[in-house]
């Protein structure tokens, strides 16, 4: 039996709704305050200048399969 190594990867899709005085602030809001881990949102701003629509089901990409070689022990 052969072990194979499957890369792959899951995108989460939507849309975050941000309180901003313009586009780059919202922005930057985005960038540093916002992030997602293993299906929990995690914001560092006021709950009231955020909503979101986002699906917590990801879509899922194969992206490549190549069989995992026996790894040579360096002398």
């Amino acid at each position: 039996m052969k072990t194979y190594k499957v890369e792959t990867e899951f995108v989460f899709r939507g849309s975050f709704f941000v309180k901003a005085m313009n586009k780059d602030e919202a922005m930057q809001t985005v960038k540093e305050d916002l992030g997602m881990t293993m299906g929990t949102i995690t914001t560092g701003i006021a709950d009231s200048s955020l909503d979101w629509d986002f699906d917590m089901i990801p879509e899922k990409k194969i992206k490549s399969i190549t069989v995992k070689h026996k790894s040579k022990k360096l002398k």
